[in-house]
């Protein structure tokens, strides 16, 4: 038996249809975890949920919510437990971005970022903490950045949201550690989703006319990868999934990039 597997375990993933999300719950469910899906968009959620049961024939549910509200995600927690029996496993992959140069960035989409990246993982942490304390057993699995290690331009935010996601891990990590509960950080380098596509534009704009959107995409992440090649989405899940296994029980607080060698230059 593979040390990946994970039947008879529920796992709840926050951004469920977003693309990294997308492949955590692909590669939760190839493992045989039960899926619990958490988003906005509950149609998407739908759709890819009855894909998820027909593929792989793990139970899935949908629940719409806004990782922002404390009092949604207590409910709907409660309703994992009851409905699967349990939380076994939450990873936070959900996110949002912004690019502006600091000095002009706007008060309200650094509240946004910050609310929806770094309050939305307290929160959401907080919402299954009870329940893997009464299990003495858990992981939660929180989907960073390579900018919760180092920085770069017009992403003061998102990069200041991320640095929080990784101080955040290791501090809950401390006190989980007596309950069972491990958390880790991933800290994925550029992963090739709408997130990063949505940046295109603005990053050709900088570079001039005569640079497509995928030129500066490229210019702007793989020169700073010396893999030179965009991560795909399944990677993230897999690394994602083997946190959750047993084999990984010892591995707690920690901060794990998953970005080409990006933080090692």
């Amino acid at each position: 038996m593979s040390f990946l597997n994970l039947q008879n375990r529920t796992s709840i993933v926050t951004g469920a249809t977003g693309g990294i999300g997308r492949a955590i719950c692909e590669e939760l469910a190839k493992a045989g975890s039960d899926i619990a899906l958490f988003d906005i968009d509950d149609e998407k959620m739908e759709q890819f949920a009855r894909k998820l049961t027909g593929e792989f024939g793990i139970s899935t549910r949908v629940y719409k919510l806004d990782v922002r509200r404390s009092a949604d995600l207590r409910s709907r927690a409660w309703s994992v437990v009851d409905e699967f029996g349990g939380i076994d496993h939450l990873i936070n992959a959900h996110g949002v971005q912004f690019l502006s140069p600091f000095a002009e960035f706007p008060e309200d989409k650094w509240t946004f970022i910050h609310d929806v990246n770094l309050m939305g993982v307290f929160l959401a942490s907080k919402a299954v903490w009870p329940h893997m304390v009464k299990r003495k057993r858990g992981r939660i699995v929180n989907v960073a950045s390579v900018h919760g290690i180092v920085a770069s331009e017009l992403k003061s935010a998102y990069i200041a949201s991320k640095h929080g996601v990784v101080g955040l891990t290791r501090a809950t990590a401390l006190e989980g550690a007596e309950h069972g509960i491990t958390v880790n950080a991933v800290c994925p380098g550029a992963v090739l989703t709408d997130l990063v596509r949505q940046q295109g534009p603005q990053y050709a704009k900088r570079l001039g006319p005569n640079v497509s959107e995928q030129q500066a995409l490229n210019r702007a992440f793989l020169d700073t990868m010396p893999t030179r090649r965009f991560i795909d989405p399944s990677e993230i899940g897999q690394l994602c999934t083997y946190l959750c296994s047993d084999a990984a029980r010892s591995i707690t607080g920690s901060a794990i990039a998953i970005d080409g060698g990006w933080s090692a230059r």
